[in-house]
């Protein structure tokens, strides 16, 4: 996988077009294998790269990037938010989610888009055959990708959507902005479908027992030594577990939730379809799914 920093990015011209992955820590991702794989096989002469870029040199990368003819980036971790200001214009998904993982540079004007969301939805349907809409979520952590499932889940009207933050003033502010896509009478109202806790709230033990499936949308489990974001003994056989984390492939969290007999997954899936989706963007065709697929399983 090519990788550059901030200052490799001052002077590097490419001798193809280009898009990439903008992140901080980057050396995990596996969109450069998937991504290239999908441009190879339709032919496309086109490289995928993976640029390191801490957040404050994100405005000054993606004007390096713009300069050296870069056609679009996937951002991760922790640049989804962060790079709303810096966009010419919006989806309506990214300006509504407020978090862009997909970006198209074209003509001087940077467009953001979010695949993060339906991505999610995809993953969920591909992996436990399912829909969102027929499940009690649990969503813990509220950045970028915490925001996009949020959204998603209340979108599909899921049946209860329970919002864990560290900061729990994030999570109820996350709340109140997909508060309107619960509001039905199948329940007595949103507040009985939606709630915001503090990640070390009391109330956490019986939230998590009523729910069928928790989502780690934070990074722990990402590092080595990571503790998992919810403690282990909270986790029981009838959960569904999905960590959006695929490096390391079984995570802390993973670990525990198998140990108690719940069915698991990685982010392998979700990291899949949203790949697909901005790939679809950028090239206006559709992607190959199953190369793309198969670059990551190789490489997993």
């Amino acid at each position: 996988m090519k990788t550059l920093t901030f200052e490799q990015l001052e002077n590097w011209r490419p001798e193809r077009p280009a898009y990439g992955v903008v992140g901080s820590p980057i050396s995990h991702s596996l969109s450069p294998v998937m991504q290239q794989a999908a441009l190879d096989h339709l032919g496309i002469p086109a490289d995928y790269v993976a640029f390191d870029i801490p957040v404050e040199r994100l405005p000054a990368a993606l004007g390096l990037m713009e300069r050296a003819g870069v056609a679009g980036v996937n951002l991760t971790i922790p640049h989804k938010v962060e790079v709303m200001k810096l966009l010419s214009s919006a989806s309506d998904e990214a300006s509504k989610i407020g978090a862009c993982n997909t970006l198209l540079l074209r003509e001087g004007q940077r467009i953001g888009h979010n695949t993060d969301a339906r991505g999610f939805s995809k993953a969920i349907q591909d992996v436990f055959h399912i829909n969102l809409r027929d499940l009690r979520i649990m969503v813990v952590g509220c950045g970028g990708a915490g925001r996009s499932i949020a959204f998603q889940c209340a979108k599909e009207k899921c049946e209860r959507l329970v919002l864990v933050n560290r900061t729990v003033e994030k999570a109820v502010a996350l709340k109140n902005e997909v508060s309107f896509f619960l509001h039905s009478d199948k329940l007595l109202g949103p507040s009985d479908r939606l709630r915001a806790i503090a990640l070390d709230s009391p109330l956490l033990q019986q939230e998590v027992g009523q729910m069928d499936m928790i989502v780690n949308a934070t990074s722990s489990g990402l590092k080595p030594g990571d503790s998992p974001p919810l403690s282990p003994e909270l986790i029981q056989p009838h959960h569904l577990v999905y960590d959006i984390i695929y490096r390391p492939a079984i995570t802390p969290l993973l670990a525990a939730a198998a140990d108690a007999g719940a069915r698991t997954a990685n982010g392998l899936s979700m990291l899949l379809h949203q790949g697909a989706l901005a790939f679809e963007i950028w090239h206006g065709k559709s992607a190959p799914l199953d190369i793309m697929r198969a670059a990551l399983e190789k490489h997993a």
